[in-house]
């Protein structure tokens, strides 16, 4: 007989004569237990309840909570897209005008007798510009792809400005004047003359908003993206923000945003609604806000504001800070690129938001 069975024939005996334990649970019962199990077991049993004594209610015990939390605004960076193409570089300038030379010089030859019958008044006019600009093309200057004494002379010459677009524009606006002969008798002039009809002049880069510095107009910096910003009652300039209202999603909140800081004179379009970006500014002081509720009150210690920039474009319109929308107290607005942005922002803001804004 082993140990082990010895023990358990034992421990069988110890029992009272009315517990019967069957011959396998002996077997698989352990002979002893172990210390940590009791202890386990002990305190697993739930601690008595104290009630308080009957016909009096139990005092509240909860206390004062402090809560460590940040504001939310929904901040809308509305911009106006470039409507030109940018200023090409001197390189661009004279590549493309060599590219065009080179066409011209690899191109047939202009057929000129299937354009203009011979000796009607449109192969005379083709003729004399011929004579004054040696080729087809009307963009290239004084130019024969042809001529034995001109050679090669594609590339541009230093100091040349037939690739500046100015001079090009200037070269289609002559090519495009019509002679027209006056009778005698016309005008109270006597005697025939042929006189130029002006072409009309297509509208210049530069506008005079440019020229007046007048940052609060559209029409300016017409190949760059303008953002609206504007200026609080603290005299800082910022993107228009403001606090989300209930359950009021960042879109929603854009949309009232625009029409409180610019007014209903805007037509506008909130592109989407995920933001672009966040930026947090935390306060060089927490500031403590007391908020009353049912059965506490309870304590918000403000260390921030989160703000979520949202995306937006400008379709017609100007903002307006004099209308009666205006309820944030704004005294300014500007419509400005990047790099003026960069000029009235504080360091720390502009850093969260230079990567955002468009370079053109």
């Amino acid at each position: 007989m082993s140990r082990r069975e010895g023990i358990i024939r034992r421990l069988a005996a110890s029992r009272r004569p009315s517990t019967h334990v069957c011959q396998t649970c002996l077997l698989s019962e352990p002979p002893y237990r172990l210390a940590s199990t009791a202890t386990a077991q002990s305190t697993l049993q739930p601690e008595p309840i104290e009630r308080p004594p009957s016909g009096r209610a139990a005092p509240s015990t909860t206390p004062t909570s402090l809560r460590t939390t940040y504001r939310v605004q929904a901040s809308v960076l509305l911009s106006r897209p470039p409507l030109l193409t940018r200023d090409l570089t001197p390189f661009e300038k004279a590549y493309f005008l060599y590219q065009r030379r080179l066409n011209e010089r690899l191109a047939l030859p202009f057929s000129r007798y299937f354009y203009y019958q011979k000796g009607t008044p449109g192969d005379v006019d083709w003729k004399r510009k011929m004579k004054e600009r040696q080729t087809p093309a009307r963009d290239i200057g004084r130019y024969n792809a042809y001529s034995r004494e001109a050679g090669w002379n594609d590339e541009l010459l230093v100091g040349a400005r037939e690739s500046e677009p100015e001079e090009q524009v200037e070269a289609l606006l002559k090519d495009a004047e019509v002679e027209v002969q006056k009778e005698e008798g016309e005008d109270g002039e006597e005697g025939s003359q042929v006189v130029k009809e002006a072409v009309a002049k297509p509208l210049p880069r530069v506008t005079e908003a440019d020229r007046a510095g007048d940052r609060r107009s559209l029409d300016r910096l017409l190949q760059r993206t303008l953002y609206l910003v504007v200026r609080r009652r603290d005299g800082r300039w910022w993107f228009p923000s403001d606090g989300l209202v209930g359950k009021e999603s960042l879109h929603t909140a854009a949309e009232r945003i625009l029409i409180q800081a610019g007014g209903l004179n805007m037509n506008t379009w909130i592109v989407g609604n995920i933001p672009l970006g966040h930026y947090v500014r935390n306060y060089l002081k927490p500031r403590v806000v007391e908020k009353e509720e049912e059965d506490n009150t309870s304590q918000d210690q403000i260390r921030g504001t989160k703000y979520f920039f949202m995306k937006g474009r400008i379709m017609a319109g100007q903002a307006n800070l004099k209308d009666n929308n205006n309820k944030k107290g704004l005294t300014d607005f500007q419509w400005l690129a990047k790099d003026e942005v960069q000029k009235i922002l504080w360091p720390q803001d502009w850093s969260a938001v230079k990567n955002i804004l468009a370079e053109r």
